[in-house]
């Protein structure tokens, strides 16, 4: 049985329309609904008619929960104004939508036939895998034929990425780069008036602003839809204008009014967005009817008589009134309209009734991590023309260079970078302080100078910003490769990654990807700098997104090889990729002494590349006991074990894992059952989410029985200086364990 509050919704607008007057006149179905409106009669009448379907799939949603078949009563219901913005924009206009934007879809659809979006919708909330975006796994506004990417968001973290969308069009036109849909095409992006006090939604607002005053074009379309609720919390009268209406570099528009004022003052936003090619702020007064969704009892916390008023403007009532007043439709026509409509949904209801869902954890996580190792290799060792390489390395190529031969680990990405660049014209580079800098640590250096300001720039203090850039660049067709600075500013806009960026193949079924490689300096070990924003060994956080590719090297000719590798992955499957470059490895040159030069390495030249999988081996003739590692860790467990060997005749085979997600347990059960013993070397956190836990119990489920031991670093901020080694895995560390382990 419906609730109640649903009953009398319904009955208002059967009741609307058996009281309304005729007009005096019927309008033809291209005459204006009023004076100088560009809404005709029959658009009008067609915006009612999308609007009902969404009001009636929001309907049958709860009829569908109460049987126990669906599963998904957030409505659109108040909402329904916001078919406007879907009638108006193009189907080439990216739209990134809040999750009330049932008749929004409903309109849109309008432009692409062979789309239905009353049985689409209805396959969504029972979670068939039929359902054409999601297939099942969520209850998502979505299209490919639309170009809706599926959003999960309900804090408006979409924001960012739809920035990124409208700026990564501007920037493809420059660089003379393919677009997938017209240069004048704009993005729109929806969102609710309480989401828009979002640290995120501010984010994507500013930096939409900050680019266009910069001179660069970012056709947005910021849709806020009003209704005055965040859940429960009410927002305070006049918010969204007061926060939003005086902001320089955004043009403002309020959407009041009767449904063609409405038209009207959103049609000139798009125009102005689409002409002007800047970002414009829409305010669509809403109401919010039933509730938050289908279990939220509204007068748990809302008297009866505010639910009533907000009741008594119900848009379909009132757009109803209006459609009869002009004399866009009678009474009759709209109440047949009503009828036909809440019949087609119904229908399309039992049609879907049944329909099957995903049933095994492989259909489940299909379309989470692609990985094609064929296609990627032949994609990371592609050859380069001899002179246009030479004439990017200004004429001595890194690996015939002869000041010296062998250079560092910042050298070899710097070198790795380039080749990339040279390589893919759809490749850019950004982030704080890569351009004319170089980077904090120099990785950079020289980009821009080669390849211009428009693929190699700098962007504004703001990880969040950074990544929804690459995002929505990603989206659009370039090859984004972001840096950030420093690990601990990841877990500023970790969302970004792990709650945006990662879960739109998933929640796509892989019709939409943001592919990207995202360069973050990281870890610990920095000397003479620090504390723990420099020195983050909390790893954790990035292992714990699903899909995404943990890359960490830990010298310079595998770095090169890696980030060939990372930026194949991305190209060919789409995947988002993080390489965590250590800081204290960047420019470390010696291995054993002071100046013996042993960490400087021979840049492998194009042709070569490294994939998950494939790790690192030191001494494989080594039998006494096998150090896995990674980064950091690598260089202390060779000093290590040429210690162990020295002073007490233990050879120890060390494993640089190399990828830390996913893990490359195979290679490792290789060695382990080679070498009999097994030491973990981790410096992440003792319980921060490292390695060493996962590593273990693989050997251990997987019947190992040899003995198994770890060595990790404390659970603890990195303090300044050497205060440091009190709570980082040191070298000593793993000789003692590796003493004991070889003993056992």
């Amino acid at each position: 049985m419906l609730g109640s509050r649903v009953e009398i919704v319904e009955r208002n607008l059967d009741a609307c329309l058996d009281e309304a007057a005729p007009a005096a006149r019927r309008l033809g179905p291209d005459e204006p609904l009023t004076r100088g409106t560009r809404l005709t009669a029959a658009a009008a009448v067609a915006l009612f008619t999308d609007q009902l379907r969404s009001r009636a799939l929001d309907v049958t949603a709860r009829e569908l929960k109460a049987r126990g078949v669906g599963y998904y009563t957030i409505a659109s219901a108040g909402h329904e104004q916001n078919a406007v913005v879907g009638a108006l924009l193009r189907v080439t206009d990216p739209c990134f939508l809040h999750y009330r934007a049932g008749a929004l879809m409903m309109a849109r659809s309008r432009q692409a036939p062979d789309v239905d979006p009353v049985r689409d919708t209805l396959l969504s909330l029972v979670a068939a895998a039929d359902d054409p975006i999601a297939q099942g796994r969520h209850k998502v506004w979505g299209s490919r034929p639309l170009w809706v990417p599926p959003q999960t968001s309900t804090i408006a973290s979409h924001l960012p990425k739809a920035v990124g969308a409208a700026f990564a069009l501007g920037r493809m036109r420059r660089l003379r780069v393919a677009r997938p849909i017209p240069d004048d095409s704009v993005v729109c992006c929806s969102f609710g008036d309480a989401s828009a006090n979002h640290a995120t939604a501010l984010a994507g607002i500013n930096a939409a602003r900050y680019a266009s005053r910069r001179g660069n074009p970012v056709p947005i379309l910021f849709v806020c839809e009003d209704n005055g609720l965040g859940i429960s919390v009410d927002t305070p009268r006049g918010w969204i204008t007061d926060t939003f209406g005086r902001l320089p570099n955004l043009a403002y528009v309020d959407a009041d009014g009767e449904v063609d004022a409405v038209y009207d003052a959103v049609a000139s936003a798009v125009d102005r967005c689409r002409s002007a090619r800047a970002p414009v702020f829409v305010r669509l007064p809403t109401v919010r009817l039933w509730g938050h969704a289908g279990s939220d009892v509204e007068t748990a916390y809302r008297d009866l008589a505010v639910v009533c008023a907000d009741e008594a403007r119900d848009p379909l009532v009132r757009n109803a009134r209006r459609l009869v007043a002009t004399g866009a439709a009678t009474a009759d026509e709209l109440r047949d309209v009503v009828a036909r409509v809440r019949k087609e949904v119904t229908a399309a209801a039992a049609s879907v009734a049944g329909a099957s869902t995903l049933r095994t954890r492989a259909a489940v996580m299909a379309p989470l991590a692609p990985y094609d190792p064929v296609r990627c290799r032949a994609e990371a060792t592609g050859s380069l023309d001899g002179d246009t390489r030479a004439r990017a390395f200004g004429g001595d190529l890194p690996e015939r260079a002869v000041a010296p031969p062998r250079r560092t680990l910042a050298a070899h990405l710097n070198a790795a970078l380039r080749d990339e660049l040279l390589r893919r014209p759809e490749m850019v580079v950004f982030g704080e302080d890569v351009g004319r800098k170089g980077g904090v640590y120099h990785v950079t250096a020289g980009l821009q100078q080669t390849f211009g300001r428009d693929r190699v720039f700098d962007t504004l203090l703001d990880e969040t910003t950074i990544l929804g850039v690459a995002q929505g660049a990603g989206l659009l067709g370039l090859l984004p490769v972001p840096e950030i600075q420093y690990l601990a500013y990841v877990h500023n806009a970790l969302d970004q990654l792990r709650g945006e960026a990662c879960s739109l193949g998933f929640f796509s079924s892989g019709q939409f990807t943001n592919p990207m490689v995202v360069r973050v300096a990281g870890l610990a070990y920095q000397r003479g700098f620090g504390g723990h924003f420099h020195n983050d060994n909390a790893v954790g956080a990035l292992r714990d997104i699903p899909g995404l590719i943990l890359a960490t090297p830990c010298r310079g000719d595998d770095a090169a090889r890696m980030l060939r590798g990372a930026v194949a992955m991305a190209k060919a499957d789409g995947r988002v990729v993080v390489m965590l470059e250590p800081i204290a490895l960047y420019h470390e040159k010696d291995l054993y002494a002071d100046g013996d030069g042993g960490w400087l390495t021979d840049y492998p030249p194009p042709g070569s590349a490294l994939l998950p999988g494939q790790v690192g081996v030191y001494g494989e003739d080594a039998t006494d006991v096998l150090i896995v590692t990674y980064a950091n860790g690598v260089r202390m467990a060779l000093r290590a074990a040429r210690r162990l060997a020295a002073d007490q005749g233990v050879a120890a085979r060390v494993v640089d894992l190399r990828w830390l997600n996913p893990l490359p347990f195979e290679a490792v059960r290789e060695h382990a059952e080679a070498c009999g013993r097994v030491l973990v070397a981790d410096e992440a956190r003792a319980t921060g989410g490292g390695i060493a836990d996962a590593v273990i119990a693989d050997l251990a489920e997987r019947g190992f029985r040899g003995p198994l031991r770890s060595v990790r670093s404390a659970d603890s901020y990195v303090p300044l200086g050497p205060a440091a080694d009190t709570v980082l895995l040191a070298e000593d560390d793993i000789v003692t364990a590796a003493a004991a382990i070889a003993a056992a």
